[in-house]
Parts: structure tokens; C-alpha cells; sequence
């Protein structure tokens, strides 16, 4: 299909995905999952997010437990990003949702299964599973899916110039 300059589709100059590249996309698309993730949170778990300030402050904080809660999510988006440039995976948006899922699940295992409880000093919560846990894997999946289809939909949106 010829587009406005005469050019196929295949012709059009295309930008190379490098792992800078591939991080930033995962980092940005990480940030808008881990705020809706974190609203979540708020209106289903309240106090979780000032509990995870208090990684940070040893004391309950909903700001710093945002920040804290953000700088993750930018953190682990940019892992996904790195890992599917280092992979050479090409995702469309269902499998870039699809991994994102798997990518939760492992997070979800990391985070408040194992990372979360040490931090806190709470070593008896380590691989606890209750309600709580439960709610946070519903939103780490979330969170998964949605920086996988957000990563999907920066490379796309970027990778033409």
C-alpha cells in the first residue's frame, strides 16, 4: 500500500531498536501503568501506599510512598524494555500484553512476596498469600499489561520518523 510520498510501507525509513531506545519506552510506558496501578491501590487497599512510604521513612507516608511506588514502576518498565531489546522478542500488542502479564506475575513474586516484607522487617510475610497479596497480584498483572501494550505502542509510535 503506497503512502503519501509513493513510498510502500516497507520503503519507509525505520529507526533500530536499541536498548537506550527500548528502556526509555519501557520506563515511560512503566510510569502510566504504575499510576493507575497505584490508584488501585488507594481505592481498594487503602493504607498500602503510605505503608510503602514507610520503606523509605520507616514511618507511614502516601507521598513517599507515590514516589517510591513510581520510581519502581519507571524502574521495572525499563527492565521489560531492556529485556525485550536484549531478547530480540517482537511483540504485537496481544503478545506485548501477554508478556507484560508473565513480567507482573514475576514482579508480583518479587515485590510484595518476598522484596516488600524484607524491607519492612516483616521476614513471617515472606511468601504469604491472603487477601492482600491477592488484590496486589491483580494489579502487578495489570501493571503488566498495561507496560507491555504501552511499550508496544511507544516503539510503534516512535520507531518511523
Amino acid at each position: 500500500m503506497a503512502s503519501e510520498r509513493g513510498f510502500t510501507d516497507a520503503a519507509l525509513p525505520t529507526r533500530e531498536y536499541s536498548a537506550g531506545r527500548s528502556a526509555l519506552y519501557g520506563a515511560l510506558a512503566g510510569i502510566v501503568a504504575g499510576i493507575i496501578f497505584g490508584m488501585m491501590m488507594v481505592m481498594v487497599m487503602p493504607g498500602t501506599m503510605e505503608m510503602i512510604g514507610s520503606i523509605i521513612t520507616r514511618q507511614p507516608d502516601l507521598v513517599l510512598g507515590w514516589i517510591y511506588h513510581l520510581f519502581n514502576s519507571a524502574l521495572i518498565g525499563a527492565i521489560f524494555g531492556l529485556v525485550v531489546a536484549l531478547a530480540k522478542v517482537s511483540l504485537s500488542y496481544g503478545t506485548g500484553a501477554l508478556w507484560g502479564a508473565v513480567y507482573g506475575f514475576i514482579w508480583w513474586i518479587l515485590g510484595p512476596l518476598i522484596l516488600m516484607p524484607l524491607l519492612l522487617g516483616m521476614t513471617h510475610m515472606v511468601f504469604a498469600i491472603n487477601n492482600d497479596t491477592l488484590m496486589s497480584l491483580v494489579g502487578h498483572l495489570v501493571y503488566g499489561v498495561l507496560t507491555g501494550v504501552g511499550y508496544v505502542f511507544l516503539r510503534d509510535r516512535f520507531a518511523r520518523q
